[in-house]
């Protein structure tokens, strides 16, 4: 079957529901003044009239300095009149398009004299395309079968997008940028994602995905950008929220323990109480946002077989019964100086509290001898604070504006870790505790003005970060596990200037956007000179990202997208931390600071069809990474315990096909289907690894076909009853070294209106039939080890929710 005719079947069956990032209402302004004289004209009548039919649509008059605006205009082909005693009538043809909120019509120039007024002046013929496909927005209250979850959790059900090991992918790719409210946020992320499982969605306004950033979005996450948008209400007087989110998991034991060991978690509780306040007076709106989240979960367990050629069998589980406790809370005040100038200043705190009690008892699998029992307490405590200010001044014309940014983030990560390592012969009690503090200040400027054909923006950022880490190992006097050599003292230290431009231009059957992002980046590890293993090391580069996009509209109805983009992944510094990991007694993780950039090149195709209440999307997608940043397992001569080292890996590849199809079919049902199916491919390559002794690792070239399917359902009754149905297919994919096998999973919600539509109530199940479970193969030079991971995935939700 060839491609053509594969992509025509792919578009027949496949596909989910999206709302895609293109204006409904548009804001025209524009400049009028006398042609001769060049002096502005005020108080001229400015109409727009339907091209159609020649109805009003829209009017106003020039103000003294002879510029007027429009407002709520839809996008669509009109005509523009301008009239005023003693000049010619000015007639204009011109089509508003969807790609900018804001036009500039520049200056139109009126001619003295009243013998031509019947006479129709045409200056030129501007067209658009209805929908771009570079961004896709999610309401998060529309995800019903989600409510009262975390982010990550939220995110799972929408198209494009999966989770796996607490991370979220795009396309089957982690390589993702999370930001808040356009911004990078210590809980979620600087350089890697992290923290999303804990975060409340019930903070969450929208969720936007850009699987194809423009320039002006840093060059960071190959895969693209996910911006979570917080709740923020700007309504006279005082207005908001509270809520009520309580929920049980792990509601009955999937997996029994090994013997020896301490019960799984069942039952476990979460709470969540929220609240959301906003009061707005004159000039000043003040905003206070806070969640705490309290949770029980089973957070891993994990049952392993590792086989080694020696004939070594080695059977073990990990089990994590987890506490956490996250607070949360967004403050601040608009001023609105003036109607050109406003000044927001907000503040961030957050402090998570995760304490693990894990058990982990290591067996022969020849023999049922118990070879080890791992029993271990860490206690974390995850501490951010972020203050931010930001200025935005609007020029005269609507749309020209200039934003000042600074933030600043200061958070720190505080780990104990205790031990108890029991082995046939002796037991000991060892710990190791970690201080990182992450400091991170942030300069923006950007520039956007609208111009008669398209939108102009530029603009410039600053980022100075630095993360001084403290490692101390407290070894037993004998029988130590730990490695003492490999502690100590690490710092991190990160300089990024980029400036960028980006320009969009329309005309009636074509749209184009051509952007530049160009960064400098020095980045410097600094290692304690006592290290056993590894020294300071870094990198700099001065690269050009260039990114660009091709629309062409067919009709109202059938567009076609090109896309190109490069962009970078960056080691974060958990990649390149220099310190063994003991959360795992056999399976140890080691960064290395020697890891450098992953550059990729992106290319897609993509094809919207619409139809009365329904669409059809299809994209196809190319992805060349060079450097690939992973991990590789591997051993040491006279041991067993299998090393996880950060490793460029060389080149890989990702090619796919994404469809999504959404259909309303009544006022009851509508019904949403999406489908991504991809070649992942990874190129043979060999590394040496300096930890914990000098090895070489050689890969052959693994590839696989995967994708994922999903399903979601949503039921509108007329008595305010919403119920939604989702389901998820996870197909086979490969991991580093070997593969992760297929996935399932059904979701289930019910939301009911209330209290005159200002009260909400809402029951969901997650994993409703509990059959997510986690099973992997990992093949090393000379072991293999597969895993299942009966981790707690079935949640059972229970909320309210009450607006004012």
């Amino acid at each position: 079957m060839t491609k053509i005719k594969m992509l025509l079947v792919g578009l027949m069956i496949l596909g989910v529901s999206e709302v895609w990032a293109q204006q409904v209402a548009v804001k025209i302004s524009g400049t009028i003044r006398d042609k001769g004289s060049q002096e502005a004209l005020p108080y001229v009548n400015v109409v727009l009239k339907s091209l159609e039919d020649s109805m009003f649509v829209a009017g106003t008059i020039s103000n003294e300095k002879g510029s007027f605006t429009l407002v709520d205009v839809p996008p669509d082909e009109y005509l523009i009149q301008l009239t005023s005693v003693g000049y010619e009538q000015y007639v204009s043809r011109r089509f508003i398009g969807s790609n900018s909120a804001y036009i500039d019509l520049g200056t139109l120039f009126l001619n003295e004299g009243t013998e031509q007024l019947s006479e129709v002046v045409i200056t030129g013929q501007q067209d658009a395309v209805t929908a771009q496909m570079d961004k896709k927005t999610y309401q998060v209250d529309a995800n019903v079968s989600q409510t009262g979850g975390s982010v990550l959790q939220a995110m799972n059900n929408l198209p494009g997008v999966t989770t796996q090991d607490g991370q979220v992918q795009l396309r089957g790719n982690d390589r993702v940028v999370v930001l808040i409210d356009g911004k990078q946020t210590a809980i979620t992320g600087f350089g890697n994602q992290n923290g999303l499982d804990n975060l409340p969605a019930s903070a969450i306004q929208k969720i936007e995905i850009i699987n194809n950033p423009s320039a002006k979005y840093d060059a960071n996450g190959n895969a693209g950008i996910i911006n979570i948008l917080l709740k923020k209400e700007e309504q006279t007087g005082l207005n908001g929220k509270v809520g009520l989110s309580t929920g049980v998991g792990a509601l009955w034991v999937r997996q029994d323990n090994l013997p020896g060991i301490r019960p799984q978690y069942q039952a476990t509780p979460k709470i969540n109480p929220s609240v959301a306040l906003n009061y707005r007076k004159k000039k000043v709106n003040v905003f206070l946002q806070a969640d705490n989240l309290y949770t029980e979960t089973l957070n891993k367990n994990e049952f392993v077989t590792r086989k080694y050629s020696d004939g070594t069998v080695i059977n073990q589980q990990l089990k994590r019964n987890r506490n956490t406790n996250l607070f949360t809370s967004t403050a601040g005040m608009d001023w609105f100086m003036n109607d050109h100038n406003q000044l927001t200043i907000s503040g961030f705190f957050s402090q998570e509290s995760i304490k693990d009690y894990g058990d982990q008892p290591f067996f022969d699998g020849n023999t049922d001898e118990n070879l080890r029992l791992w029993q271990f307490l860490e206690d974390e405590v995850l501490t951010a604070v972020m203050t931010s200010l930001a200025y935005e001044h609007q020029f005269e014309q609507p749309g020209h504006q200039l934003k000042m940014g600074f933030n600043y983030t200061f958070d720190r990560e505080d780990e104990k870790y205790f031990f108890d390592n029991t082995r046939p012969s002796f037991s000991t009690q060892e710990s190791f505790f970690l201080i990182a503090d992450q400091k991170v200040a942030d300069f923006t400027l950007d520039y956007t003005r609208p111009m008669k054909y398209g939108l102009l923006q530029t603009g410039l950022k600053f980022r100075h970060r630095t993360i001084p880490t403290d490692m101390q190992f407290n070894p037993s006097a004998s029988n130590s596990v730990l490695d003492t050599g490999a502690d100590g003292l690490a710092t991190y230290r990160e300089i990024i200037p980029a400036v960028y431009g980006n320009f969009t231009y329309e005309v009636q059957k074509l749209e184009a956007e051509i952007g530049l992002r160009v960064e400098y980046v020095d980045l410097a590890y600094d290692v304690d000179p006592n290290h056993n293993t590894y020294q300071s090391d870094g990198y700099q580069y001065f690269q050009p990202f260039p990114s660009a996009r091709l629309t062409y509209k067919l009709n109202e109805f059938n567009n076609f997208s090109a896309f190109y983009n490069r962009r970078v992944d960056r080691p974060d510094e958990v990649d390149i931390r220099i310190f063994p990991k003991y959360d795992d007694a056999e399976i140890i993780k080691v960064g290395n600071p020697a890891l450098q950039p992953q550059f990729t090149n992106s290319f897609e195709i993509g094809y919207k069809s619409g139809w009365q209440k329904g669409y059809v999307y299809s994209a196809l997608y190319r992805k060349i990474s060079d450097g690939t940043i992973t991990r590789i397992a591997s051993t040491v001569d006279g041991s067993n315990l299998i090393y996880n080292i950060s490793q460029n890996a060389g080149k890989s590849y990702n090619t796919g096909l994404e469809v999504v199809v959404s259909q309303e079919f009544s006022d009851v049902l509508e019904m949403n289907l999406n489908l991504n199916g991809y070649y992942n491919r990874i190129e043979q390559f060999s590394v040496d690894n300096l930890y914990p002794t000098l090895n070489t690792f050689t890969a052959q070239e693994q590839d696989v076909y995967s994708g994922n399917v999903k399903l979601n359902t949503n039921l509108t009754f007329g008595n305010k009853l919403m119920a939604q149905l989702t389901m998820v297919y996870l197909a086979p994919d490969i991991i580093p070294q070997g593969k992760i096998e297929s996935r399932f999973s059904v979701d289930l919600g019910v939301k009911k209106s209330i209290q005159a539509g200002k009260g909400e109530l809402y029951v969901n199940a997650n994993d409703l039939f509990n059959t997510l479970v986690i099973r992997k193969q990992v093949n090393g030079d000379n072991f293999t080890y597969t895993s299942s991971d009966y981790y707690e995935t079935q949640v059972v939700r229970l909320g309210y929710n009450y607006k004012f």
